[in-house]
């Protein structure tokens, strides 16, 4: 007999609230929060050359401040991974109410 593996739904909704809370708060925060400071990239500190995901952090937050021109500039896929961050986040919200009104 499998043992119940579904965490209890008070852990679901916390999970859910945070996943909703975290968007808010880089809504809030200045477009140029992330923008100053050195880089933590290790191939920036081990190479001194920059990766694919350098500038994520920074594209992803100037485009929740609807600022595209400034998002493509730090980096152009930034858009890309801000879609596919917000479908997963969707869906593991839409799995975590689903998954409360069950029990």
């Amino acid at each position: 007999m499998a043992a119940n593996t579904t965490p209890p739904c008070r852990y679901l909704i916390v999970e859910t609230f945070i996943l909703v809370l975290l968007p808010l708060v880089l809504v809030i925060l200045p477009a140029d929060f992330f923008d100053e400071g050195e880089s933590l990239c290790l191939s920036v500190q081990l190479f001194d050359r920059e990766c694919l995901g350098c500038g994520m952090t920074r594209s992803i937050m100037h485009l929740i401040h609807l600022d595209i021109n400034e998002s493509m500039y730090h980096n152009q896929l930034g858009i890309l991974v801000a879609f596919i961050l917000g479908v997963l986040v969707y869906k593991r919200i839409r799995r975590n109410l689903r998954l409360c009104q069950k029990t």
